[in-house]
């Protein structure tokens, strides 16, 4: 089962927002929430893995002890960080992109 925080979902409407608003080359709305819907799509199937990375960085750690990287692009990678219980079941904390993370 994979379980989104509050902070999580907060963070998809901040993206959301962020990508529709974007000064550089805002996305319609509707592609914008395509490209959200996508993210969702993966982190929905994270129950289904069987390999689970430890999360290195420091502000990935602050979050969660695990980290998905979902790469939208050559430029864009987003981190979902989670914790796991010991049945499987996925507790999504928080999203961060790579140009925070560097």
């Amino acid at each position: 089962m994979v379980i989104y925080s509050e902070q999580f979902s907060e963070d998809l409407e901040s993206l959301l927002y962020g990508l529709v608003t974007w000064e550089k080359h805002p996305l319609s709305f509707e592609h914008a929430q395509l490209y959200v819907e996508d993210i969702i799509n993966i982190v929905d199937t994270l129950d289904t893995k069987t390999f689970h990375r430890n999360a290195v960085y420091a502000i990935h750690r602050r979050y969660g002890s695990k980290i998905f990287a979902c790469n939208r692009n050559k430029q864009t990678t987003w981190y979902i960080i989670y914790n796991l219980d010991i049945h499987g079941n996925v507790y999504i904390n928080k999203i961060i992109s790579n140009h925070l993370t560097s």
